[in-house]
């Protein structure tokens, strides 16, 4: 199934000779992958696999909430992950919902559109990966979908770091707006950290999805993997904020300086403005000094530069260039 651009958008794969193979036909064992389905192609899934419409569009809307939902022919898992975008020439980071419905034949993911975690998968990255066990199949996803947000979150912390270098000097509100952007972007990995989490904790429970002695490991591993998830994102968004407010003031007293500077420039000249005002009213010559003296014009410049320089190394003396 093809859209508009001649992107598949349900793509089938299945682990054939331990190797990860995109088939044309879906059979037991398969891995069906949703990216933006059509709405045609939502009915036909879920009249096929006996699913609720409703839980196949549940991840198409951006604000869906992380859960599990245990039915009598599926289970349904939703999860956040991290995705990359590009927003005025800059990448920026969100979170959309990606699902997992298992069924006794199958393994199903739905998602808006392509994301880096199931990329791994689709292209054979992931070792010990089989789309036939279901159970280890979900905890790599989940693990991979946490691993993910680590690798976000350090690039995260290195764009702060860069930000913060411009900011040094900055008097304009640009690199402000870039830390605004970023630690909003952590605000968005927090809170779908912290609801996938709950979801983990859940799943833990879940009888149907079978824990295999071999898959305990693993999903402890991905316990973990979220955990520190969430407090890297906590570190890092404290660490922001407090630059965030800090620099704010930063950028303020750039701008108070170059105005003390201006300011004081403008001092200095008006000197010789004032002078030579002066020396251009319409009154009599004979009371304006130097006015009839040979070299009357030099005298007068000399003597308004003079005063400029005194001036200026005044107000050096008192740090206000």
């Amino acid at each position: 199934m093809q859209d508009m651009k001649g992107e598949t958008m349900i793509r089938i794969f299945k682990t054939i000779d331990g190797k990860i193979h995109q088939v044309e036909e879906a059979s037991e064992g398969c891995w069906l992958a949703l990216t933006d389905p059509t709405a045609t192609e939502i009915f036909e899934v879920a009249r096929k696999y006996h699913i609720e419409v409703d839980d196949l569009r549940a991840p198409l809307d951006e604000e869906e909430r992380s859960r599990i939902e245990v039915e009598d022919d599926y289970t349904l898992i939703i999860v956040d992950t991290p995705i990359l975008e590009e927003r005025g020439e800059k990448d920026w980071y969100g979170t959309i919902p990606l699902s997992i419905i298992v069924t006794d034949e199958i393994i199903i993911t739905v998602c808006l559109e392509d994301t880096s975690v199931l990329g791994r998968f689709m292209d054979g990255r992931v070792r010990n990966f089989y789309t036939y066990m279901k159970t280890r199949f979900i905890l790599q996803i989940l693990y991979k979908n946490a691993s993910m947000f680590l690798h976000y979150l350090r690039i995260i912390d290195k764009k702060s770091e860069e930000v913060e270098e411009k900011l040094q000097e900055s008097t304009k509100n640009k690199e402000l707006i870039e830390l605004l952007e970023l630690e909003k972007s952590l605000v968005y990995f927090t809170t779908s950290l912290r609801s996938n989490e709950i979801v983990l904790e859940k799943l833990l429970k879940v009888e149907r999805i079978k824990q295999y002695p071999d898959d305990t490991d693993l999903l402890e591993d991905v316990i973990i993997e979220n955990k520190q998830a969430i407090e890297m994102a906590n570190v890092y968004s404290g660490i922001l904020s407090g630059m965030t407010d800090a620099f704010a003031s930063i950028v303020s007293n750039n701008l108070n300086i170059v105005m003390k500077f201006l300011a004081t420039v403008t001092i200095v000249m008006s000197i010789p403005t004032m002078i030579f005002s002066a020396y251009g009213m319409n009154v009599n010559l004979k009371g304006m000094p130097f006015a009839s003296h040979p070299e009357g014009f030099a005298i007068v410049i000399v003597l308004s530069l003079l005063l400029s320089l005194i001036v200026a190394f005044i107000f050096s003396k008192k740090n206000l260039f």
